[in-house]
């Protein structure tokens, strides 16, 4: 009764861990590309970078339209500017009085003769001088004079509105576009480049824990034999067909293989985690890493075309693209020995004005002109130039062994393909050998024809066959994604 109550006790133990087992996320290859790719700091860095450059070229497109720009201004002043002294304004001020004076003496006496010959006629004459007399009319025109020259500044405002259009630049306003768009096209192949190695390092990651998880099976596996073969031993021991000794050896391999399984559960933690940090996952998370069988008929190339690999390949783009920015460079230091053209036009308003006399008022007018420069003797432009040309023939070098590089890499890599290949048919084939060994030496140890140490060496020799077939799988995935990356695939 209490058995059967323990057993119901565990059932529903299981039931209730069941759906934290279904929660538990799986992670193929795919996925752990698609979770790194979103994750990379690199990568968002890299593509800022790509919307930083088309900014840029933005700007550069905007250096082919007008520019507009308007300025304003207002400034008080303590004092206004007097173009005359005090001196000079005083006598202008009294010039009637001034120039009237001996006119007025001789008049007086002119009077004074006549009213002794007819004083009626003297008395109307004195009446007409005072009714009008030039001297007043005279200093008021003199007070007007010096209010014109007395200028009035303590409020001074002033405003334009500019337009400029360069008309040819040397051909560096095209020039600078032409490496503005380049500089962007090299930002995204920037990206794909991060990408690609990305996917490349994911990868290793991946394989190296799957790889890590055969071992660890293997090494359950081989302790599990060993196990059951150090058991039996103990009984053949009882029974007095064993000796001490051969318990001994076993429970030494025992230990053996079970201080190997702890360093292959050890190093799958630290390749889980690798990959969990390649991911942006969690890095104490409990995921199941399954393997991909997706891509199994990994062979070499039977042919090479060069030039669709030169084409297809990240770095070669990249050096074209640089080859191209350093022709466009020439172009740029060239135009400084070519003779720039620009017209502007601006209208000018300001208070005072000055266009119909000094006005306390708003005035402006519109003005236009063309800029030309001719450079006649710049000898650092030169030197310029030539030293933008020997960087494109370096550039073109770098291209042409970086070419070179690619065809060298891509055989090596097909080659060891080839190679890995070859290997994992001998590999199986000595793991059909060693299976078959095994199972004739468990049938030989059941009858007693041999020792526990001939089975322990027949399960030592199914451990590296069976190995060296995981290594060998592995070599191959691996030696076949290197080659597709060196394909530009």
């Amino acid at each position: 009764m209490m058995k059967k109550l323990n057993e119901a006790v565990w059932v529903a133990v299981m039931l209730l861990a069941t759906p934290c087992a279904y929660a538990q996320q799986t992670l193929d290859l795919n996925e752990c590309r698609r979770l790194a790719v979103e994750s990379n700091n690199q990568l968002k860095i890299a593509q800022e970078n790509v919307e930083e450059t088309k900014d840029l070229k933005g700007a550069a497109i905007a250096q082919f339209f007008p520019k507009i720009s308007a300025n304003g201004t207002y400034n008080w002043n303590q004092k206004s500017i007097a173009l005359l002294s005090d001196g000079q304004q005083q006598s202008v001020n009294t010039i009637g009085t001034t120039l009237m004076q001996p006119y007025n003496a001789a008049a007086q006496d002119a009077l004074q003769q006549l009213a002794q010959l007819n004083p009626e006629l003297a008395a109307s004459l004195q009446e007409t001088l005072h009714s009008w007399s030039p001297e007043d009319a005279l200093n008021a025109m003199g007070q007007q004079v010096t209010d014109a020259f007395n200028v009035d500044m303590t409020h001074v405002f002033a405003g334009t509105v500019s337009v400029s259009e360069p008309v040819y630049m040397g051909g560096r306003i095209r020039a600078l576009y032409k490496l503005s768009k380049l500089t962007n096209d090299a930002a995204n192949l920037q990206v794909d480049r991060k990408k690609e190695d990305l996917i490349i390092r994911v990868d290793e990651a991946y394989w190296r824990v799957i790889s890590l998880q055969h071992k660890q099976e293997l090494a359950l596996k081989y302790c599990a034999l060993l196990d059951t073969l150090s058991h039996n031993v103990d009984i053949m021991l009882e029974e007095g067909v064993a000796t001490p000794s051969d318990v001994t050896k076993v429970r030494v391999k025992l230990n053996e293989a079970q201080m190997s399984l702890t360093k292959a559960e050890n190093g799958l933690a630290l390749s889980r985690m690798a990959l969990y940090q390649l991911c942006g996952l969690d890095l104490g998370g409990d995921y199941r890493i399954v393997e991909d069988n997706t891509m199994r008929a990994c062979l070499p190339e039977d042919t090479l075309n060069m030039q669709q690999i030169w084409n297809n390949r990240t770095e070669i783009k990249l050096l074209e693209l640089g080859e191209q920015l350093a022709r466009t460079n020439v172009k740029v230091a060239t135009a400084g020995l070519l003779p720039n053209v620009a017209v502007s036009g601006s209208y000018m308003v300001s208070n005072p004005s000055l266009f119909n006399g000094f006005q306390n008022k708003f005035g402006g007018m519109f003005t236009a002109g063309v800029v030309v420069n001719i450079p006649i003797c710049h000898v650092d432009d030169i030197y310029t130039v030539k030293a933008a040309k020997h960087r494109q023939n370096q550039v073109r070098y770098e291209l042409e062994e970086a070419r070179s590089m690619v065809e060298l890499q891509v055989n090596k890599l097909n080659y060891e393909l080839d190679v890995a290949n070859k290997k994992l048919v001998q590999a199986q084939s000595n793991l059909n050998n060693a299976e078959e060994n095994l199972r004739l030496a468990n049938e030989s140890f059941e009858a007693g024809v041999i020792s526990s140490s001939d089975l322990m060496a027949a399960q030592t020799a199914w451990l590296s066959a069976k190995s060296e077939v995981v290594d060998a799988e592995i070599e191959i995935r691996m030696d076949y994604l290197y080659l597709q990356q060196a394909l530009g695939n």
